[in-house]
């Protein structure tokens, strides 16, 4: 969690919503990307998406069985339907999302009769530190 708090800290730095995520497997850390959604003008440039086509890129494969993703926010629902559409294995959450969560919150991705693979999740993951950086960086912005 710590190489995402630090892609988090370098998408506020870039004026992106500071949330970072890595995909780590067997052999280590295989992707680590913050969000670029203003940098890229792509609305579907968050982390999550952005480490997962990383990771599948590198691995040359569309599944991603047996890795695990750490973020430090809790998964949109976009992000949630795309790890499972990966199959990652295990998900580490930091801040939950009471506005546009997917996990937890929200419509729960996860546990919708539609969603074919749900990863274990652990959530509360260096939730403090999370939770202030984005306290932080829209405070910065108000």
């Amino acid at each position: 969690m710590d190489i995402a708090l630090k892609e988090a800290r370098a998408a506020a730095t870039r004026g992106e919503v500071p949330v970072g995520a890595v995909i780590a497997g067997p052999d280590g850390v295989i992707a680590r990307a913050g969000n670029r959604t203003r940098e890229l003008n792509d609305p579907t440039a968050h982390a999550e998406m952005l480490v997962i086509r990383a990771a599948c890129s590198a691995l040359g494969q569309e599944r991603l069985g047996g890795y695990d993703l750490y973020v430090t926010l809790e998964p949109c629902p976009m992000c949630a339907a795309a790890i499972s559409n990966a199959r990652i294995a295990r998900l580490y959450y930091g801040a939950g999302d009471p506005k546009s969560g997917g996990v937890a919150q929200g419509p729960r991705v996860f546990v919708h009769p539609q969603c074919h693979h749900k990863p274990e999740i652990y959530d509360g993951i260096a939730a403090t530190e999370s939770e202030t950086l984005l306290l932080d960086f829209f405070a910065a912005r108000r």
